[in-house]
């Protein structure tokens, strides 16, 4: 497969270096912001092949990013993955109403993860 950019939005550094750790293991780009805003910012001038985008976020919350996301024409067409601590029974459906197209629980394992890139990426 040939070399993805993939977008991931998380405030959480612990959580970020986890990725950064997975990432290693595959030979996509890694781009990453702090927070929302950062995040839309970077999807909009970068157009990644997939963001893996957290929920709680500070500013704006994760929902409103794939909001944001899915209604403007250039980035629409970009897979978006809920990445995210909210497990609660709904809070995947809310997720996906918001415009994600997947959701993964934390904590998952690495291998869920590159399964997930690999359904999303893939030609």
């Amino acid at each position: 497969m040939p070399t993805k950019r993939v977008l991931h939005i998380e405030d959480n550094p612990s959580n970020r270096k986890a990725v950064q750790h997975i990432f290693r293991m595959v030979a996509h780009q890694l781009l990453e912001a702090a927070d929302g805003e950062t995040g839309l910012e970077l999807a909009q001038r970068q157009l990644p092949d997939l963001i893996l985008l957290d929920i709680q976020l500070p500013g704006i919350s994760g929902y409103e990013v794939a909001s944001r996301l899915k209604t403007d024409e250039h980035t629409r067409q970009i897979p978006i993955i809920a990445v995210t601590s909210y497990a609660l029974n709904g809070d995947d459906r809310k997720a996906r109403e918001a415009g994600c197209d997947d959701y993964i629980a934390k904590p998952y394992r690495p291998k869920t993860l590159l399964d997930m890139l690999e359904k999303h990426l893939a030609p």
